[in-house]
């Protein structure tokens, strides 16, 4: 049986950023169908206990990476890189300057609603995930790759990156909002 104390091992996969998803898709449905209730239905409680533990977790592990998002998440959590409250959750300077300019101009936005200052907005948002999202390809492409010891460095940066990336998720749903009752 499959180990359960990680995703990546529960489905035999490397720990990396970037999965084969054609492969991880097929170890879901297999697992799926090994654990379904009804191949247990003869077995001890006990066992269809556990087949019913193990069904959860293959469910709960293939949700979590077969989505991207929940992925990194789970990836950082694993090593200790997201933790709540945490000092070290700390973005860089200039970034968070970035982000409270294009904050002050939707606040701007809400008191006299302009579209083409609205369509700007949007457009400086899209552009810097956009390039937040081409630095961090290289690392993600390359985790999987990497000797142990070279792996805190890229998880560091992985969760700048995280962590940008949620602030301009905000921004994305506060202009979305915004557009919605213009």
């Amino acid at each position: 049986m499959p180990d359960s104390s990680n995703y990546f091992a529960f489905y035999g996969l490397p720990e990396a950023f970037l999965l084969d998803e054609a492969t991880l898709k097929a170890k879901y449905y297999q697992l799926s169908r090994e654990l379904h209730p009804d191949f247990h239905a003869q077995d001890t409680p006990a066992a269809q206990a556990e087949a019913l533990r193990l069904s959860t977790l293959n469910t709960d592990a293939y949700r979590t990476l077969a989505d991207p998002d929940r992925r990194m998440a789970y990836l950082l959590g694993q090593h200790g890189f997201l933790e709540e409250g945490s000092a070290q959750n700390q973005l860089p300077s200039d970034f968070l300057m970035e982000v409270m300019d294009l904050n002050e101009q939707l606040m701007e936005l809400e008191f006299g609603p302009d579209p083409d200052a609205t369509e700007k907005l949007t457009t400086e948002v899209t552009v810097l995930a956009d390039t937040l999202d081409a630095g961090i390809q290289p690392v993600l492409a390359g985790y999987a790759g990497l000797p142990p010891d070279h792996r805190p460095a890229a998880l560091a940066q992985v969760k700048t990156y995280y962590l940008k990336k949620r602030y301009l998720l905000r921004l994305r749903q506060q202009l979305a909002t915004f557009a919605a009752r213009s």
